[in-house]
């Protein structure tokens, strides 16, 4: 089988590893800085092409996780995009998180071709790239799902077939509306705390047990107490990913108040500086709140 991967970011590039040390499998790489493909084709042994288009040449199945929608459709649909050199029959199966809309335009493009192209964001984070546990949700017609998934298995602990094209990049949405109105109430719930002058940890020992607990609550509450930020994914990319839930409701008519509002929470975090830190910062606004009283 000739596999190909596009796009060797801080989920990419382990994401393709796994490929190699758990599947067996020769992945030729293309990464748009060139030296990052060279250090992955140094660790794993693989191929590194110029384009995307010499990467997917006459491979089976081509992996993409690429920034949004446009630079999805540049390693595509481009002048050097994949889709040009794709054999017949090959499926497409883009890991990045983006409109639901690009995923049906680029579905249709694909079958234009003979191509397959299953839509499938992740969520787990750059661990669970790195441990190869990502929850996968995914969109497109099962004959493609269905060759995509056993390679998929190789950095996943879940993955699932939710629907027609555009189905992954909706469930990937309603997973960031759910982190972000919980990681809000992280926030205030552990700030109030503090306030109130309780011994923080042992709160959470025990609140953690009981219907609050979360898996932001069991992995983030040691760093939101002690102010340190540098732990997964930054704010700029949630930011982004509710730029699309918030574009999506509008279409579908589905309100998101706490939503739309935890977007503008994150701009501040953003202008405190903070574009990097990960998105348990939001209780930093609180601190900055504190200063400027």
């Amino acid at each position: 089988m000739r596999v190909a991967w596009i796009g060797l970011g801080v989920m990419g590039y382990p994401m393709a590893g796994h490929l190699v040390t758990r599947g067996g499998l020769e992945v030729t790489v293309y990464n748009r800085t060139a030296s990052k493909a060279g250090r992955w084709s140094d660790a794993f042994r693989g191929p590194a092409a110029a384009t995307p288009a010499a990467a997917a040449q006459d491979a089976d199945v081509v992996f993409a996780c690429v920034g949004n929608d446009d630079d999805l459709r540049q390693v595509t649909a481009g002048p050097e995009g994949a889709f040009l050199t794709m054999k017949r029959g090959a499926v497409f199966v883009d890991h990045t998180t983006a409109s639901a809309l690009v995923a049906r335009e680029l579905h249709g493009a694909a079958k234009a071709r003979g191509l397959g192209f299953v839509d499938a964001p992740v969520s787990g984070g750059q661990a669970g790239a790195e441990n190869g546990v990502l929850t996968v949700m995914c969109g497109g017609d099962p004959e493609d799902y269905a060759r995509a998934k056993p390679l998929i298995g190789h950095f996943s602990r879940m993955c699932k077939l939710l629907g027609p094209p555009g189905s992954g990049q909706l469930a990937k949405m309603v997973n960031q509306i759910a982190i972000a109105g919980l990681v809000q109430g992280l926030a205030e719930a552990i700030n109030f705390g503090m306030k109130a002058g309780l011994p923080m940890e042992e709160v959470i020992e025990v609140v953690s047990k009981g219907a609050a607990g979360s898996w932001q609550m069991e992995n983030r509450h040691k760093t939101m107490i002690a102010g340190k930020f540098d732990f997964g994914f930054a704010a700029d990319w949630m930011r982004k990913d509710l730029g699309i839930c918030l574009a999506e409701s509008r279409r579908n008519g589905a309100p998101l108040p706490v939503t739309a509002l935890v977007d503008q929470f994150y701009a501040e975090v953003q202008r405190l500086g903070g574009g990097r830190w990960d998105t348990s910062s939001l209780i930093a606004r609180f601190q900055n709140l504190d200063r400027t009283r």
